[in-house]
């Protein structure tokens, strides 16, 4: 089984620093959006998506310069900020154990993606199995960027587990005739996250890195828990396209 690795949020803290620039800068602009409400609206989406949505909705335009400016300040905070979730090297080498080398499948721009990794101190462990929406036609919950991870590991769809910590990503994961489970680790979650990601088709949640970990070390899923019917692919789930030789070390 090829185990998929969301980054946000999942194997990085960095949702909640994103939310927190984001709101910051809404305020600057006059529109008070607290971190929470964006988490909860757009945990998974890509930035670009997000911001054209909040922009629409709140009616102002976005600048080249406010995502500029939302950049650095993010590049900033993230030197001093960034931390990996607690466990997150633990939970990559369990899934190690499956079959497949993991991969990470993220909305988050490729040279960022892997920037970030770096900073958490987690890059080594995936490198080169990092894989970008940026990659693909469509970010999340579009299944593409599972898909492709897919194709590119030499995985079958079916064969597949993402670890998930929003709804777009559960979606896409579902969308990609993939299993999901949901994460709620995350220094942005709240109390109702589980229930969310469930409703959107994750077997079940984790609440941290150690019991990921420890499930994985197990065998997924291991034989006293059976996700059943919700690992059925979704209505409209694709199937990869022609697949690819497996990156090299």
């Amino acid at each position: 089984m090829l185990v998929i690795f969301d980054c946000d949020g999942v194997l990085i803290d960095s949702e909640v620093i994103f939310c927190a620039i984001d709101s910051e800068a809404l305020a600057r602009l006059g529109h008070a959006v607290a971190p929470s409400e964006i988490a909860r609206r757009f945990c998974g989406t890509p930035h670009h998506v997000a911001w054209s949505t909040l922009a629409a909705e709140l009616g102002f335009t976005v600048e080249d310069s406010i995502i500029e400016e939302i950049k650095a300040e993010s590049a900033r905070r993230f030197v001093t900020e960034l931390r990996a979730i607690a466990g997150a090297a633990e939970a990559i080498e369990a899934a190690a154990g499956l079959g497949h080398p993991p991969c990470v499948a993220s909305s988050t721009g490729l040279p960022n993606l892997r920037r970030n990794l770096e900073t958490a101190e987690l890059l080594p462990l995936v490198d080169p199995y990092v894989f970008s929406a940026s990659q693909v036609k469509r970010g999340k919950p579009a299944p593409d960027v599972f898909l492709y991870a897919a194709s590119q590991m030499g995985a079958d769809p079916a064969d597949c587990l993402v670890i998930e910590d929003s709804i777009h990503g559960v979606t896409a994961a579902r969308r990609a005739g993939m299993k999901v489970v949901g994460f709620t680790g995350g220094g942005h979650a709240d109390p109702e996250l589980a229930q969310r990601l469930k409703a959107a088709g994750a077997g079940r949640s984790f609440a941290t890195m150690a019991e990921v970990a420890a499930w994985l070390a197990a065998g997924t899923p291991p034989p006293r828990y059976n996700l059943g019917d919700v690992l059925r692919p979704a209505p409209g789930a694709g199937a990869p396209g022609p697949r690819r030789p497996a990156p090299r070390r």
